[in-house]
């Protein structure tokens, strides 16, 4: 009798081997492990690549053989081994895996064999496994690592903008389950702008990179998630070599940088205020100068193109884009004030027909009602929402200092504030 039992596999758990050896009651086990892309759709990226995942599994007693699974569905691997029994945990009832379970029911009813469920055992959860072992060892090269790591196996992820500690670890635990899916945020977006106003100082680049480390530092302290860094535009390119292998040391993943030059104004005034973009040349050099200074392959560095900023229009950004991928940047960020998406839609399509592997990024702060799954559908490989943490605190903690002063009294407030509760779950240690 053959027994197939579908696993990721990065973090082999009692739970796993006692499937595994239920399996075993029923014949001779085969493993459908599955690929990064398979990985991807559960949303439940692996760490360990498939190669030594597979290894692992191999040397499990139970286990007969191992099998790659490449997507999620089984009806590939189910169609060509014709296994007897299909093990799974009663889990993905009512989760969005409910159409994967749908299609082994389905096979069973046109092909000789049955789907066991093993009741789930609330004693080992993988996903709580993999983050409390990322939060405890998480080195500086790993977390680096991690986002293009993400980038290639989800191919679309999703980042949020964290100003300190606190507004991180909101971001790192914040997860929205819809029809099933657990959606997340994969990183954190470590904006200038956000950084200069949390310290009471104009979005100029008055606040120095020293500053900002230290903020970092103190955000990698409690958290595990991968960082993309704001760096305006970059400074001299001198400055910026410097710039390049800081981040790397502190374990930052990718650093944004903007075409322009001069004292810098924030992007969405657009023309109002006396902006201009570098040459080409000259951003290109800067580019080459922090490609040849990093050390690591795992970094990477993004032009951020202002040319529909400046009102320069699409050819003039694709022409940017084009050199700036040649000397050597990793990926283009696209910018736009225009609350109308079509710009932005336009130059992705164009951008997408010539390059189709290089990093795409977007910063939807003016056309917000663009969803996720569109830039997702579009081929937009990183969605940064960059400001909103701070926006969205600000406004709240004005309205609880006016309460209190209005009512002479701090009850009326409370509905605004996080429970004390709520708050001693979120930091670590601090309940014990």
């Amino acid at each position: 009798m053959k027994v197939y039992i579908s696993l990721i596999g990065d973090i082999i758990h009692a739970g796993h081997i006692r499937l595994i050896k239920e399996g075993n009651k029923y014949g001779d086990v085969t493993i459908g492990l599955l690929s990064k892309d398979a990985c991807a759709e559960l949303n439940d990226i692996p760490f360990i690549d498939y190669n030594k995942r597979k290894e692992v599994i191999e040397s499990l007693t139970y286990v007969k053989k191992v099998v790659k699974q490449d997507t999620a569905s089984y009806l590939k691997n189910l169609n060509s081994l014709k296994p007897n029994y299909v093990i799974h945990g009663d889990d993905w009832i009512n989760t969005f895996q409910n159409k994967y379970r749908d299609e082994v029911i389905n096979f069973y009813k046109k092909n000789k064999g049955k789907l066991i469920e093993i009741p789930y055992s609330n004693d080992v959860n993988a996903l709580k496994l993999k983050e409390s072992s990322l939060e405890n060892n998480i080195s500086s090269y790993s977390r680096q690592q991690m986002l293009s790591h993400l980038i290639k196996t989800k191919k679309t992820i999703r980042i949020l903008e964290a100003h300190n500690p606190l507004s991180a670890l909101l971001v790192e635990k914040t997860s929205v389950t819809i029809n099933g899916y657990n959606n997340t945020f994969d990183g954190f977006w470590s904006s200038s702008l956000t950084d200069s106003t949390s310290k009471g100082m104009p979005d100029i680049e008055a606040v120095d990179t020293t500053s900002r480390l230290n903020t970092i530092n103190e955000i990698f302290d409690v958290t595990y998630k991968p960082m993309i860094y704001d760096g305006d535009t970059g400074g001299k390119p001198e400055h910026f070599e410097f710039t390049v292998k800081a981040l790397e040391r502190v374990g930052v993943s990718a650093i944004i940088i903007e075409d322009k030059t001069g004292l810098k104004k924030n992007s969405l005034f657009g023309n109002k205020v006396k902006q201009s973009q570098e040459t080409i040349e000259k951003f290109c050099h800067k580019i080459k100068v922090g490609k040849k200074a990093q050390r690591t392959n795992d970094f990477l560095i993004i032009a951020r193109v202002e040319s529909l900023i400046l009102d320069k229009g699409i050819e003039d950004a694709l022409k940017r884009s084009k050199a700036y991928l040649k000397a050597g940047a990793d990926g283009i960020m696209i910018h736009s004030r225009k609350k109308n998406p079509k710009e932005i839609f336009d130059f992705i399509k164009k951008f997408r027909k010539v390059e189709k592997e290089k990093v795409l990024v977007v910063v939807p702060t003016s056309y917000n009602g663009v969803k996720f799954d569109k830039f997702k559908e579009l081929g937009v490989n990183v969605v940064i929402y960059a400001n909103h943490m701070l926006r969205s605190a600000y406004p709240n903690m004005k309205k609880v200092a006016e309460q209190i002063l209005a009512n002479g009294r701090s009850e009326e407030a409370e509905e605004n504030c996080l429970s004390i509760k709520e708050i001693l779950e979120l930091i670590p240690g601090t309940k014990w």
